[in-house]
């Protein structure tokens, strides 16, 4: 988590408070809507830290996803270095071959 989604989430919270009390500021204002002053701001803070924890999850999968695809890269460059050795070994003894089967043919 960065510190800059930590003042993001300090700023939603705040202006949950600002927007709530100026609003019910137009209307009469009594003891009693500090409750709704209090929801709007827990409503807030809820929903950033819900966004942040996305935030993480989609975060972890990313590195999870990086992980998987260099361990798969390197697989296949194990696998093509493999294969890449037994074709020249099939090919070296095909060479051989060939060239065994033309001194005969030419004797």
């Amino acid at each position: 988590m960065e510190t800059r989604d930590v003042i993001f989430s300090i700023v939603m919270v705040v202006s949950s408070f600002v927007l709530t009390y100026e609003w019910l500021g137009r209307f009469k204002y009594s003891p009693a809507n500090a409750l709704i002053i209090l929801s709007a701001m827990v409503m807030v803070g809820a929903l950033a830290a819900m966004i942040l924890s996305v935030d993480s999850r989609l975060r972890k999968i990313d590195n999870m996803l990086d992980a998987k695809e260099r361990s798969l890269r390197i697989s296949v460059q194990s696998v093509e270095a493999n294969l890449d050795g037994r074709v020249n070994e099939v090919l070296e003894s095909i060479d051989d071959v060939a060239s065994t089967i033309d001194r005969t043919r030419y004797r």
